[in-house]
């Protein structure tokens, strides 16, 4: 199989990586910066680059929602006909809604796709053929999406050593999503900016690290990402902020029974999870 990567950052090479590890597909990639794909072709996670989308069976944009689907739509008439593209952005509905329909008109089937790894690094430098060893695999399809080319991609995703393949609605990813990881973000992002941050060395130790880890995010991919998906995160803000609510009062009140409560109601829940 020919594949194109376009895009080739964290994600997009990641992905690179993997296939010509894993596989003895070609790959080929497209980047806007050229010390990026000498990069990608000194490391071997692509064969060469290339301007030619017809060439491709499978195409991969790892590009910000917003610019994939410009990227799609623009080039629309330029794929492979009866080629599969897929994307991997963290946010589905705006994507598959806005390039599904045109890419049908030219032949070719789009899949929405999430590959659910990342670190707190962008960018191809930060790459790695190992990233997804451990990761789910998001496929998202429009209902017109043949069963084949489902398998198809399903199949990819665990010979480049994906642990889980998951199928969702765009809608259903964007609702877990919001909660399983963009919540992260924001809570991790607010929560470094206390005061007492300032007074934390040689205070912090584990659970510090844990809660703070992806407060380094990367601004301009992530603000995109909430937007296009800010009522299901917008719920979740709201929930915990309601939950924390809890917790203060109980403390304000002196309520040694409510707080022990509540804590108990976590800590079951958090037992339940690692259950699944």
């Amino acid at each position: 199989m020919i594949i194109t990567a376009v895009g080739l950052g964290l994600i997009g090479g990641s992905l690179c990586k993997a296939i010509k590890k894993h596989t003895n597909h070609t790959v080929y990639g497209i980047d806007i910066n050229k010390e990026t794909i000498a990069m990608a072709i000194s490391q071997n996670a692509i064969d060469k680059e290339t301007d030619d989308l017809s060439l491709a069976d499978l195409t991969i944009i790892s590009l910000y929602p917003t610019d994939a689907i410009d990227y799609i739509t623009a080039n629309a008439d330029k794929f492979k006909e009866g080629s599969i593209v897929i994307d991997t952005c963290g946010i589905k509905k705006a994507v598959v809604d806005g390039v599904t329909e045109i890419l049908q008109s030219h032949d070719v089937t789009f899949i929405g796709a999430h590959p659910m790894a990342g670190r707190e690094f962008s960018g191809f430098e930060y790459s790695l053929d190992n990233l997804f060893d451990e990761a789910s695999f998001i496929i998202t399809p429009s209902p017109a999406v043949p069963q084949a080319k489902l398998n198809l991609l399903e199949d990819f995703a665990y010979s480049i050593h994906f642990k889980k393949v998951v199928f969702a609605t765009p809608e259903e990813h964007d609702q877990i999503i919001a909660f399983t990881s963009q919540l992260a973000h924001v809570v991790s992002n607010a929560y470094i900016k206390s005061p007492t941050h300032q007074k934390q060395l040689g205070f912090s130790a584990g659970s510090f690290q844990d809660l703070t880890r992806v407060a380094k995010l990367n601004e301009v991919m992530w603000t995109p990402l909430f937007m296009l998906n800010k009522e299901p995160l917008c719920f979740e803000i709201d929930y915990i902020i309601e939950k924390l609510t809890e917790y203060r009062d109980a403390l304000q009140n002196g309520d040694n029974d409510r707080l022990r409560e509540l804590l108990k109601e976590g800590r079951i829940l958090k037992e339940e999870t690692k259950k699944l």
